[in-house]
Formats: C-alpha cells, sequence, structure tokens
C-alpha cells in the first residue's frame, strides 16, 4: 500500500470518529469499563499471587542432626546435603544457636538450660523450587546422622494445593472476562459499522477491494482501543499509588508485601493499553467481515 493511500485511511478514519460521535462514546465507553474490570481484577490477582509465592519460598526444612554425631559426622552430613540436588540456603546451627534462639522467643527462663543444653544441632535450607519441598525432605531423612527432618508435612502440600487451585481460579476468571470484554465490545463496534454499511457496500460496488474498505475500520478500532484504554490506565495508576502508600507501611512481615510500584505499573499500563488495541483491532475486524460481501 502507499504511503499517500495509507495517509488517507489514516485522516479519514479520525474524521469517521468525529461524525459517528455518539457511537464513537459508546464504543470507548464499552472498551473503558470493560479495561477497567480487567484491570482491577489483574491487580487483584498479581499481588494475591506475589503473596502466594512469597508464602511458597518462606518454606524451610529443618534437618534435626543426631546426637551421635561427631564434628567429622557432622561435616559429612552437612556435604551430603549440599550435594542434594535442588536445595539452596543451607545453614548449620549449633545447639547453643538453638537455645539462644529459643531464648529469645520464649524468654530468659529457659537461660537455666544452658548448663546443660538438651538441644540437637541442626541444619536449614530451602528447597529451590518449592514444590520439591517433601521430596527433598524425604532423601534427606535417609542419610546417616539424621534424626528427623520437620517441613510441617502434610500441611505443606495442602498449602501449596491450595495456592496452585487460587492461581488456576484466578487465570481462568481473567480469560473468561477478557472473552466477555471482546464480545461485548465487538458486539458495540459491530452497531458502529452496521451504522455504516451503506458507506461499505457503495465502496464495494465502485471496485473497492476488501483490504482497502477493512483498513479505515481497523485504524478507528485502534483508536478506539487507544481511548478506552487511557482512562482505566491513568485511574489504575493513580489508585494504585495511593494504596500503596497507605497499605504498604502497615503490612508486617514479608510475606504479604505488594508488588512494587514501578516497574509493575508500568508493565501493568502496557497490559491494558495493548489489550485495548487488540481488542479494537479484533472487533473492527470481526464486524466488518460481513459486510464484505456484496
Amino acid at each position: 500500500m502507499k504511503f499517500r493511500t495509507f495517509s488517507r485511511h489514516l485522516s479519514g478514519s479520525f474524521k469517521s470518529l468525529g461524525r459517528n460521535a455518539w457511537m464513537t462514546f459508546a464504543s470507548v465507553s464499552a472498551v473503558t469499563v470493560t479495561l477497567l474490570l480487567v484491570g482491577v481484577f489483574i491487580v487483584i490477582m498479581m499481588n494475591l499471587n506475589k503473596i502466594a509465592d512469597n508464602i511458597e519460598n518462606d518454606v524451610e526444612i529443618k534437618v534435626i542432626v543426631d546426637l551421635a554425631a561427631n564434628d567429622k559426622a557432622i561435616a559429612k552430613l552437612e556435604k551430603e546435603i549440599q550435594e542434594t540436588k535442588g536445595i539452596q540456603d543451607l545453614e548449620f546451627s549449633s545447639n547453643e544457636q538453638e537455645l539462644s534462639k529459643m531464648i529469645k522467643g520464649f524468654g530468659d527462663e529457659l537461660g537455666l538450660y544452658k548448663q546443660d543444653n538438651p538441644l540437637r544441632h541442626a541444619f536449614y535450607l530451602k528447597a529451590a523450587d518449592p514444590h520439591q519441598t517433601a521430596e527433598i525432605a524425604k532423601k534427606i531423612e535417609t542419610y546417616e546422622y539424621t534424626y528427623e527432618v520437620i517441613y510441617g508435612e502434610g500441611k505443606v502440600e495442602k498449602l501449596f494445593g491450595f495456592l496452585n487451585s487460587g492461581r488456576n481460579v484466578g487465570l481462568g476468571l481473567i480469560i473468561a472476562l477478557l472473552f466477555t470484554a471482546m464480545f461485548l465490545i465487538s458486539n458495540t463496534i459491530r452497531v458502529t459499522i452496521n451504522a455504516r454499511r451503506n458507506e461499505i457496500e457503495i465502496m464495494k460496488l465502485v471496485g473497492a477491494t476488501n483490504n482497502f474498505v477493512r483498513i479505515p475500520f481497523i485504524l478507528e478500532g485502534i483508536w478506539l482501543g487507544i481511548l478506552g484504554a487511557l482512562l482505566p490506565m491513568i485511574l489504575l495508576t493513580v489508585a494504585y499509588f495511593n494504596l500503596y502508600d497507605i497499605i504498604e507501611p502497615k503490612i508486617e512481615g514479608e510475606l504479604f508485601k505488594l508488588l512494587e510500584v514501578t516497574p509493575f505499573i508500568y508493565q501493568l499500563n502496557a497490559l491494558i493499553l495493548g489489550l485495548g488495541i487488540f481488542i479494537g483491532i479484533w472487533g473492527s475486524f470481526m464486524s466488518v467481515r460481513k459486510f464484505l460481501k456484496v
């Protein structure tokens, strides 16, 4: 296509939006409302997904060393654990350190046990893939001088199952909402194009190709998508900035931290803009297709 022809289509698409102001307003409104709902849902699901990831990554395996293990045996056990596939953040804690933790957590009364420490040495580690926690723990249980492996057996598996189900439900709802949005918006655009079917028929009768007829409407769909995405982008940006400033200081602990404003807000806006453009193009393409058969 020649540049002059494309320029004509480009200027014509802008003029058409102005000539059909009310239909343009209806289409932009539909895109705006839908993308705002999609954007809000994405913000919620992405933050819930981050919380789920933090919970999974916080799962820790504690390996309690047998009392019969001397320094050489402890070193051997540590080497075996280090060589276990899929572990990270291995840390040794002596029985004195274990007692210090208990005193710090439960009070100075436990300081009486310093003279006769009943606790055992321990190793703390995490699985690189949290879903392999149970598998790694069971493997470490078979090592010599391992007295006990603690990782929340039973509860961890249920937790991971619940978090995975939550992710799948959230993803399914987002996809369903997107399909609903595409259906509603394409119907709105179809009404807009239907009002101009005579214009399409005349263009076809005078010999215009399908692409020549289709391109102006696709360009209009792009503008409708961009215009419909602007307000959701602005509202979600302002809302998330304020929400982050209000909630983040009140949240204690690392498990429930919200996604950082940047780069998340830029990624969200790019996604909303991309969805708006895609929906506009798709709605226009599908809607104008039925009128090309003259």
